[in-house]
């Protein structure tokens, strides 16, 4: 039977202003990118979502960004690759201890909003990062953008990887995505996102707007905790996933 993880960005609360339906999220995935306080979250919302992952048998992964809270770590900054190194390491670091602090542990890493993008076109930016957070864990398992330069990146570093494709997002023929501010760039529509999912799968390939097909290895795949029908759509994607006779479980490397 064919298998593959289901994960959710989330932990992108802050104090008193709440972001997402993380507690409804980690009844139905498998994997959580929890953030580390750059873009999004806090030290009081990263220990609280650690501990509720834990409790739901859900994977931890460290989901580092810019350092741009205003912007939700979406807007791209030019960062030399000495200082995006220290950045990947200071915010993995801080999710290792925190996650030790609870009495559970950081898994996997996967990068952040415009940080991502960016080194989905950029193998010199995305060996940076990866470079920094395997100076913090040689073992940590990096999620990266499937046919992307983040690919290449860990390909060429020999660590261990899984290859993501989105539920809610359309593909350029490259492989990236789609910019936000174009039409169709994100889906909001259950029922289009769940079969979606399972047609890919089953293909083995990422199926762009033009219909191109790009063959990979699909081991994981995001949904966004942030939109309006986050919740709906995942439920869309695990059942439909589950009833094609696809096991949702969590990753192995």
């Amino acid at each position: 039977m064919p298998s593959v993880d289901l994960n959710a960005d989330m932990g992108e609360s802050f104090g008193p202003w709440n972001m997402g339906d993380d507690e409804s999220l980690l009844k139905i995935i498998t994997s959580a990118n929890i953030a580390c306080g750059f873009h999004a979250g806090d030290p009081d919302v990263m220990a609280k979502t650690m501990t509720a992952a834990d409790d739901n048998d859900v994977g931890i992964g460290a989901h580092p960004g810019f350092p741009d809270l205003q912007g939700f770590g979406r807007r791209n900054m030019k960062v030399p690759h000495d200082t995006l190194r220290n950045l990947v390491r200071y915010q993995l670091g801080a999710a290792m201890g925190m996650a030790k602090a609870v009495g559970t542990k950081v898994r996997h890493l996967k990068l952040h909003g415009a940080l991502a993008n960016m080194c989905s076109v950029d193998i010199d930016m995305a060996r940076a990062c990866y470079q920094g957070a395997l100076d913090v864990d040689p073992d940590i398992i990096v999620m990266v953008l499937a046919v992307t330069k983040q690919e290449e990146a860990v390909r060429d570093l020999g660590c261990k990887w899984v290859g993501e494709i989105f539920a809610d997002r359309a593909y350029n023929d490259d492989g990236t995505l789609v910019d936000r501010s174009l039409p169709g760039a994100v889906i909001h529509d259950p029922e289009l996102a769940g079969p979606r999912m399972l047609n890919m799968v089953r293909e083995g390939a990422i199926i762009t707007e033009s219909g191109k097909r790009l063959e990979t290895s699909i081991d994981t795949i995001c949904l966004h905790g942030d939109g309006p029908t986050a919740v709906q759509i995942a439920r869309s994607v695990r059942e439909n996933l589950i009833a094609g006779g696809v096991e949702v479980t969590k990753f192995t490397r």
